[in-house]
């Protein structure tokens, strides 16, 4: 997430103040400190100027076979 948000030229708190949170969560997301929803999700990749869906997409085409989604 962090790279889309960096390729957008958004930083924290821009990208903070698009999603009504405060820079310390967006931080924490990057850092893999904290998980997002799906909403979140959406308005992150939207705010980059992204499809959501097609971010998901590449996502899971990356991810390890053994990692286990809850």
């Amino acid at each position: 997430m962090e790279l889309a948000r960096k390729t957008a030229g958004l930083t924290q708190v821009q990208m903070a103040e698009k999603l009504g949170v405060g820079q310390s969560y967006v931080s924490k997301i990057e850092r893999g400190e904290s998980y997002v929803d799906v909403m979140t999700f959406v308005d992150w990749y939207g705010a980059c100027g992204l499809k959501p869906g097609l971010a998901l997409d590449q996502w899971l085409q990356v991810m390890p076979e053994d990692t286990q989604i809850a």
